[in-house]
């Protein structure tokens, strides 16, 4: 059964900072993504805290955090059938040593966090995300 959905996707600084954005935009509309809102933000510390909150007390949680407010990112919404699961996969695994041959992890991250993008696991998990970064005025369908 195929679902039409929405999820959120990040550029994540490491991908930002080596010119990867139109990369990842690529192979996005190349997996027939639409992209419904897309913008640039330089999240503060705060904003990364309440963007990962899921993850606070993790031992992560403070790399996390500093990296994801290190610089730019790219965020986006994207659409389309089973959008969350398809693009997970685009994705590759989040340790980018284990993604398939051909994801975007696979071919540029450099270690587990600076692994270029970020997607929502479920829809629970897109609602939330999606608000986060996006107000209804800035979404395009």
């Amino acid at each position: 059964m195929t679902i039409m959905e929405r999820t959120l996707a990040i550029v994540k600084p490491d991908g930002v900072s080596r010119g990867l954005i139109g990369e990842v935009i690529k192979r996005l509309e190349g997996s027939d993504f639409k992209i419904v809102a897309i913008k640039m933000l330089h999240l503060t510390k705060k904003q990364a805290e309440g963007f990962y909150d899921v993850h606070k007390g993790k031992p992560f949680f403070e790399s996390l955090t500093d990296f994801m407010s290190s610089g730019p990112a790219v965020m986006m919404i994207l659409e389309g059938e089973n959008v969350i699961a398809r693009y997970r996969e685009l994705m590759g695994a989040t340790h980018y040593k284990e993604a398939a041959e051909g994801t975007i992890r696979r071919e540029f991250a450099t270690d587990i966090e600076k692994n270029v993008v970020h997607g929502s696991d479920a829809p629970e998990t897109a609602a939330f995300e999606m608000t986060y970064y996006f107000n209804n005025l800035e979404i395009v369908s």
